[in-house]
Formats: C-alpha cells, sequence, structure tokens
C-alpha cells in the first residue's frame, strides 16, 4: 500500500529470541515474530509522522471545505472497494441530473484513465489524479484538481475515490458529504469488517441489486449490518443497470444541493 498514510510504512523489528530451562535443567533458546515492537524510538518517530502527515491533511481539508461553502458547491466523496460499480453508478446518476445539475468528477486510480474516459462519455468535466503508490486521495489531491474544472459553474462535484476500503475513510477531503457503497457481491458483512468506511457515510448505497438474487444476497442481514454501524446514514439499494433505485437516489441529492444552497454565504 502507500507510504503517506502509515500502511506501507517499513515494519518495525518484530523478532524476539527467548530462553528457557526445562525441567532437566537444559537451557535452550527460540524466536518469536511478534505483531508489535518494543523499539520506542522507531514507534515514537513513526507515529510523529503519521500526526503531522494527517495534520496537514487536515487543514488542506478544512481550507478546501470553506472554498466548496463559499461558492455552494456539493461535493460527494465516493467510497467503496475496486469493482463495487462506483464509475457506473457515477455515469448513470449524471446521465440522470443531466439539465437539472451540472456535475463534474475527480477520479482517483494509482493508474490509468480508464474510468475517467467512461465518465467523460457523459460531457461532464472529470479530472483523472493518478496515486501512483498511494492508496488514496488526500486533501492536496483534490485541491490541485478543483484547478482544472470549471468549479464555479458546477451544481455537484463527485470525488470518486481510490477503490479501498481502509485508508481513503481516515482522509478528510474537505467534502459536503460522504457517499459510500456496498456492492452485493462483496456479501452482507462488509460494513462489520470495515467500520470506518461505512459509520462515517452520510449516504449508503447497496449496488447491483440486479445480481442479489444470483449472489444469494441477504438484504435483511446487510442492512441490519449497515445499521450496526451506522443508523442514521441516508441508505439507498440500486442497480445501474436497471436504473432501479437512482431516481430515489438523484432527489436525495437535489435535496442536499439545495441544502448546501441555503448554507451558502449571501
Amino acid at each position: 500500500m502507500c507510504t503517506e498514510c502509515g500502511c506501507g510504512l517499513p515494519q518495525l523489528d518484530h523478532n524476539h529470541e527467548h530462553e528457557h530451562i526445562d525441567e532437566h535443567g537444559n537451557r535452550y533458546t527460540h524466536k518469536h515474530d511478534h505483531g508489535h515492537s518494543h523499539v520506542t524510538g522507531q514507534a515514537t518517530d513513526l507515529i510523529a509522522i503519521h500526526k503531522s502527515i494527517m495534520g496537514a491533511n487536515d487543514l488542506k481539508a478544512e481550507r478546501n471545505r470553506g472554498f466548496f461553502q463559499g461558492i455552494g458547491l456539493l461535493s460527494a466523496n465516493v467510497l467503496s472497494s475496486p469493482g463495487s460499480g462506483k464509475t457506473t453508478l457515477l455515469k448513470r446518476l449524471i446521465e440522470e441530473l443531466a439539465g437539472k445539475e451540472k456535475c463534474g468528477v475527480i477520479v482517483g486510480d494509482l493508474e490509468t484513465d480508464n474510468d475517467a474516459r467512461r465518465l467523460r462519455e457523459t460531457g461532464a468535466p472529470v479530472v483523472q489524479v493518478s496515486t501512483g503508490t498511494l492508496c488514496h486521495l488526500d486533501a492536496e489531491m483534490v485541491s490541485r484538481a478543483l484547478s482544472e474544472l470549471p468549479v464555479r459553474n458546477l451544481d455537484i462535484l463527485f470525488i470518486e475515490n481510490v477503490g479501498n476500503l481502509v485508508c481513503p475513510a481516515t482522509f478528510d477531503l474537505g467534502e459536503s458529504s460522504r457517499l459510500a457503497i456496498l456492492s452485493v457481491t462483496e456479501g452482507e458483512d462488509k460494513p462489520l469488517k470495515y467500520p470506518p468506511l461505512f459509520r462515517f457515510a452520510d449516504s449508503i448505497v447497496i449496488s447491483k441489486t440486479d445480481l442479489a438474487e444470483a449472489c444469494e444476497f441477504d438484504r435483511a442481514l446487510a442492512i441490519q449490518n449497515i445499521r450496526a454501524i451506522n443508523p442514521e446514514a441516508a441508505l439507498f439499494e440500486v442497480s445501474a443497470k436497471t436504473g432501479e433505485g437512482i431516481s430515489s437516489l438523484c432527489n436525495h441529492l437535489l435535496s442536499e444541493r439545495e441544502k448546501n444552497k441555503e448554507a451558502t454565504p449571501a
């Protein structure tokens, strides 16, 4: 993974050698590979680096948030695992919102602009951010991408984060709202396995509902698990392929957009 959020930082020395004496007085040694470290200085340095990274990101995120609020732009950070259908869903939403709201997209991926090219087919302005070895977008990347978009002419900005259930959830981008996606192909227990992504979401989408029967997806259990982690988020069940639930999700976005405009300074 990446070296920015800490998930790819070099591992500390976890090997320890222990000596034991058995009941016959014989001495022997063996090693344990522990999942922690007693190298206090090294651990302290890593903690300091992590705090510095997150602090700098939070500062930039607040600046992004102030900018979004100042121009009345609804920004949605879209988070999910790889292959959950983020791009397909966004394409369908932009097409449905055409004529009502002007949408733009920032797309984050380690490599390729495949998703960005698909989204440009809608006619919406799209900026590709290639993160290289980084497994998430950060506030600085978003800030730089904004300069390539006609943001003052947009109503809604979708930020398609890198497909990852862990690190993107910890990085504030300055977004107005977070939209987490769970596809039926992933099973019902993802919210329990990766709670931060779902806990801090304002909206949660169960996607690819047209495949639910084939995947033997337990809808009731999935919703139960989602609500155990986040009882307040707006919940939608959609299929970008058939159009099921798309209108409801669009109406929700339009409502959020109106609230956002009302909160914009005169």
